[in-house]
């Protein structure tokens, strides 16, 4: 009777434990939510005051510059530990 085949190494082999926490930068969260701050603010001054002197010149790109900012600040977020 032939003898059955043994595995000469283990089927598992459990990950290092020596894992360090990531953490993100200091100035990410600010950065992050002043983005945010100022890309609303940026389109809210736009749509009350179409006319101030530097919005007025730009047009629609002020909708640009504020969700500009807004996209930035989300990009940051996925960024953040």
């Amino acid at each position: 009777m032939p003898k059955p085949k043994t595995r000469k190494k283990a089927v598992y082999t459990p990950p290092k434990t020596t894992q360090q926490v990531k953490m993100s930068p200091r100035w990410l969260a600010p950065v992050m939510v002043a983005c945010w701050i100022i890309g609303i603010l940026w389109i809210s001054i736009y749509y009350v005051a179409p006319d101030a002197p530097l919005l007025g010149t730009l047009a629609n790109w002020n909708l640009l510059i504020g969700f500009g900012f807004i996209i930035f600040g989300v990009i940051l977020s996925t960024r953040w530990r």
